[in-house]
């Protein structure tokens, strides 16, 4: 394999886990974030692939940054960041190319527990472009033994899968924080399942990508782990905590707090029917108990499955 020079923005977890995936393979990885020492210029500076795993807050600032200082012609940006910029409801990747349109941009994205992969367990995820020659490039660059990088053509289906699970997340913590039970728990992922597909229909997404690993992959992994802060959020709502308290207590960012305030921005833009992301809402404002919120699902109209 080729080394390449492969630049990581973001030292949190997911960032760092990427950056040592990427050096087991023998590429030159320089890991940048705003704490430390390294200038952004010195660390883009040759990048062959510049890959961005900063909070969804930090993604413009720093792609703004980066359009003012001297990269490579080829330059691949890569974007594992999972959220909604609420001011234009834009995804990540779709920052990027607004900033770098003559650049090919790469989404990653999959059920990707960092403390797992960490572990050295198994896992595997997706790598998504319309220029399908960068996304091999990025997916030979970050492959092993023990994570499985697979390619696929609907960027915005790859991303929207990640970044909608989060919501889904929060209501599946709260969910087994109340010890609903097994059969409420499929009812409810499944029932979540199609709500994402309709937002990633509605946003010109393909449906077949939401039952591929960033979609009912991501949420499965997402919407029964412990270790997802989402999922975090939702159960510790449910045992009677607020959400600062639960916020302050997290080791990062749950991006599915901003993303469902987002969604139902959009959601009154486009006339999307979302009533697990509503109840979601209700809940992270105030408006209504964990509980309250899963039985308000529940005494919804009746209607056909399909």
């Amino acid at each position: 394999m080729r080394q390449t020079k492969i630049t990581v923005l973001g030292a949190g977890a997911w960032g760092t886990i990427l950056a040592k995936l990427a050096a087991a393979n023998g590429h030159n990885v320089v890991l940048w974030s705003r704490s430390g020492a390294m200038g952004l210029e010195e660390a883009i500076d040759g990048a062959e692939i510049v890959l961005s795993a900063v909070s969804m807050k930090g993604v413009r600032a720093v792609a703004t940054e980066i359009q003012s200082l001297p990269i490579k012609s080829q330059a691949i940006f890569v974007t594992a960041t999972k959220g909604l910029e609420p001011s234009t409801t834009s995804t990540p990747a779709q920052i990027w190319r607004s900033c770098f349109p003559t650049h090919p941009v790469v989404v990653l994205c999959g059920p990707n527990l960092s403390k797992e992969i960490e572990q050295n367990l198994p896992a595997a995820t997706v790598v998504a472009s319309t220029d399908i020659g960068a996304a091999e490039i990025v997916q030979e660059a970050f492959s092993s033994l023990r994570f499985r990088v697979y390619t696929n053509f609907d960027p915005l289906g790859v991303e929207l899968g990640g970044i909608l699970k989060n919501v889904m997340a929060i209501a599946s913590g709260a969910c087994d924080g109340l010890q609903l039970g097994t059969n409420a728990k499929a009812a409810l992922l499944t029932r979540g399942l199609t709500e994402i597909v309709r937002i990633g229909n509605n946003w010109g997404a393909k449906t077949e990508t939401f039952y591929g690993l960033s979609g009912l992959g991501d949420l499965l992994a997402t919407c029964n782990s412990p270790l997802s802060r989402n999922y975090q959020v939702g159960y510790q709502l449910s045992q009677g905590k607020t959400l600062e308290a639960t916020l302050a207590s997290l080791e990062g960012t749950a991006e599915g707090v901003n993303t469902a305030k987002v969604l139902m921005q959009r959601a009154r833009q486009h006339n999307i029917s979302i009533p697990i992301t509503t109840q979601v809402h209700r809940l992270l404002t105030g408006k209504v108990t964990p509980r309250q919120a899963l039985e308000e699902l529940m005494l919804r109209d009746i209607k056909p499955e399909i």
